[in-house]
């Protein structure tokens, strides 16, 4: 049965790597989406020394408070596992503060997304 990986990744610096990685272990299209959480949120609007004019490094240094959010159908249960153990040798224990959060959802209808070629 295909899965749903849905991965939300704090530190985006890590971002090319887990990527690449989810490629390399047989993922074959990942949606990325920039995110950002409830309390990221919160933290810029709690903020009062933002300037009324900021400047471009301002703007940049904002932009860092995003996540990227992947969005991934898996159809192999091992993939499927090889996509856990390697997004966190990455981004580390995913129990940990500051890394990021996974979960993975059975789906009982995928439509679009065309069948192997190879038959398996």
């Amino acid at each position: 049965m295909a899965q749903l990986v849905v991965f939300v990744l704090d530190d985006v610096r890590h971002f090319p790597d887990v990527l690449r990685a989810w490629q390399d272990v047989g993922v074959r299209g990942i949606t990325i989406l920039e995110s950002t959480g409830l309390a990221r949120q919160q933290q810029v609007f709690e903020r009062d020394d933002i300037p009324l004019m900021p400047s471009l490094r301002d703007m940049l240094a904002g932009r860092e408070r995003h996540h990227r959010t992947l969005l991934a159908v898996v159809e192999d249960e091992a993939v499927v596992d090889e996509v856990i153990r390697i997004t966190q040798e990455i981004v580390g224990d995913l129990t940990e503060p500051d890394t990021g959060i996974m979960f993975i959802t059975p789906l009982s209808r995928v439509v679009g997304i065309p069948k192997r070629l190879s038959g398996d």
